[in-house]
Order: C-alpha cells, then sequence, then structure tokens
C-alpha cells in the first residue's frame, strides 16, 4: 500500500509543529531537533517539516511503499515517465535508512519513491533538493558520465 509523502522546508520548527498538529488533529510520529513527522492514515500520508532548506515551502513530493516489490514497480513506472531516474540504495536521510527514487517532474518539482528499510538515529547523508534536481537535469552523456548510467542515461 503506497502513502503519499509531502516535505515542506520550514523556518520555525516549533511554530509549524504546532501549526499542523492542531491541522491534523495529531502530534508528530517523530519529533528531532531540526526535523518533524506525521503518519496520517487519514488522510493516508507520511507529512515531515524540517529546516535543512534555505528556500522555504515544498521542498519535494513523494510515495512511500512497505514493500521492495512496490518500490521495483514505481520504479518502472518512472522509468518510463522521466528521462533520468536518480537511485540511492541504503541511504540514510530524514532519520530513516531507505532505498529510493528520484525524479523531478516537468515542472521542476522533486519527487522520490521510497521504501523505508529502518529508523536512523541521525538526519543522515543529507543532499539538498537542489543538488538532486541539477543532477536530474544534467546532460545526459556529459561531464558526470559515471552517474549517467544509474540515472538511465547513455544506455
Amino acid at each position: 500500500m503506497k502513502r503519499f509523502h509531502v516535505h515542506l522546508s520550514v523556518s520555525d520548527l516549533a511554530q509549524s509543529i504546532r501549526f499542523y498538529s492542531t491541522l491534523f488533529g495529531a502530534a508528530p510520529t517523530k519529533v528531532e531537533v531540526d526535523y518533524a513527522k506525521w503518519m496520517l492514515d487519514d488522510p493516508r500520508i507520511n507529512f515531515a517539516i524540517s529546516t535543512r532548506e534555505t528556500a522555504l515551502g515544498v521542498n519535494h513530493l513523494g510515495l512511500q511503499v512497505e514493500a521492495a516489490e512496490e518500490l521495483g514497480d514505481l520504479e518502472a513506472r518512472l522509468r518510463r515517465a522521466a528521462t533520468a531516474v536518480l537511485p540511492e540504495h541504503g541511504v540514510t536521510c530524514c532519520y530513516a535508512v531507505s532505498d529510493k527514487y528520484w525524479v523531478t517532474d516537468p515542472q521542476g518539482v522533486a519527487w522520490e519513491v521510497y521504501h523505508t528499510l529502518q529508523d536512523a538515529p541521525v538526519y543522515g547523508s543529507y543532499q539538498p533538493v537542489q543538488h538532486i534536481r541539477e543532477e536530474l537535469t544534467a546532460p545526459c552523456c556529459g561531464p558526470k558520465a559515471a552517474s549517467d548510467a544509474a540515472r538511465g542515461c547513455c544506455t
């Protein structure tokens, strides 16, 4: 089963936690010094906020899956829909270890599809979403040829 994911960049974590807890009628399921997350069933969403980005607002959107098979299905869909797909396997980010794939939609919005493997005690190796956008939109077979194969370029 899939869960819609929204990640917002915020300037004041405490103020945002108060706002979204009131809006959702629920406290976050995870709170860290720079991050909070709500795993809601109504609506079925993984809603996260963090103070890691300087650009405020929608950081990225995504779909979280519960099984590796579902992730494989979504990866195949992404490869049909997008010219470049950036895979990340066993990456620690957002206080969790996940396998994931990134794409950008035609408007440049970053999307991730991912399967969480386990919780992590640290935020992890953070790449700003702008870096991911740049990686995905770099010309294929260019200076980053080593990453081109992973993105589905030059194959």
